[in-house]
Parts: C-alpha cells; sequence; structure tokens
C-alpha cells in the first residue's frame, strides 16, 4: 500500500484514506492517526471533539481526543491474533455497539484507519444485521479499497469472533 508522491511522479493509489475519518453508516466512524494529505504525504489525524466516544486500537500521545470525549484503549496488533486478544476485541466491540445504538457519534480508530478499526466497525455492522462480506463491502466502498487488507481479520469476521477465539485457542491453553 503506497500513498501517491506527488514529488516523485508515482502513480496514485486508491488503496489508501485520504481523509482523517470516514463515515461508514450514519453515527459509525472509521479512521486513523494518520492519513494521505492533499500533498501526497502521511499527515496527523488529531481528534479534538467531533465525536462523543472515540475507540482506538492503537494509541499516540497527543492525537486526541479532547478530554471531555469518552476515549477507549485497546492495543492489538495488526496481525494474527490470539484467542485472548480476539476476546478482548468481542468486548471492545460490545461496548461500541452499546454507544452506537445509544445514537453515540462514535469514532474507531487505528494506525492508519484500516485494519484494527475495521474489523471492530465491520463486526458492528454484522451485529446489526449484515453478512460479513456486505460489512467488509461497505468500509472498503466507505474507508478506502484497501481496508481490511488483513486476512485473517476478514477470516475471524467469517467465522465470527466468539468461534474465532475457540478455534485459535484449541491446543494453546490460551
Amino acid at each position: 500500500m503506497r500513498a501517491k508522491d506527488r514529488s516523485r511522479g508515482r502513480d496514485e493509489h486508491d488503496d489508501v484514506p485520504y481523509e482523517p475519518w470516514s463515515q461508514i453508516v450514519p453515527g459509525l466512524w472509521m479512521g486513523g492517526h494518520e492519513y494521505v494529505g492533499a500533498d501526497g504525504n502521511w499527515t496527523m489525524a488529531i481528534v479534538t471533539d467531533e465525536f462523543d466516544a472515540v475507540y482506538s486500537l492503537h494509541y499516540r500521545q497527543g492525537y486526541g481526543p479532547a478530554d471531555r470525549v469518552d476515549h477507549h484503549v485497546l492495543e492489538v496488533p495488526d496481525d494474527v491474533l490470539s484467542a485472548s486478544q480476539i476476546r478482548a476485541v468481542d468486548d471492545f466491540v460490545a461496548t461500541v455497539e452499546r454507544d452506537y445504538a445509544a445514537g453515540r457519534r462514535i469514532l474507531v480508530r487505528c494506525r492508519a484507519g484500516m485494519n484494527r478499526s475495521g474489523l471492530v466497525v465491520a463486526e458492528v455492522l454484522i451485529r446489526s444485521g449484515l453478512s460479513a462480506e456486505e460489512a467488509v463491502a461497505t468500509i472498503r466502498r466507505r474507508r478506502a479499497s484497501g481496508a481490511l487488507n488483513n486476512e485473517y481479520f476478514v477470516a475471524y469476521l467469517e467465522t465470527g469472533l466468539d468461534l474465532a477465539a475457540q478455534l485459535t485457542a484449541l491446543g494453546t491453553g490460551d
């Protein structure tokens, strides 16, 4: 995944986010701590008070949100997850889902707003009635075509987080 580098004449790639956050469905936004700015360079995405609650799967000091905004943090890698990490994501999703159902403006973010945030937002969409395929397609259409390119995360969504955690734990004692 490369961003457009206008200074070197590289081709533009449409698979990265070109805005700090994207509304996936009304009231539910997906974003990152970085996005590709108009100049083609990675740019800081600093949240202030645009949202009622921010759910971060990656944390960086100085990127917000404002003190009066609810902020929840769960650090997970953009990689294969352990059973305990999948369960933690499942619990995190339940909290996002409650705030979303209550009509709050929600931002779910990770580093670039592509995979970890996509996993959580897609699971909220699935719990709202979409199939895994529809949820992934919606995110790719609304955020970036390269969103949810982590094949493990897509498999977790297709399997269901609870079953994915159970299967991952087999033989590991996790």
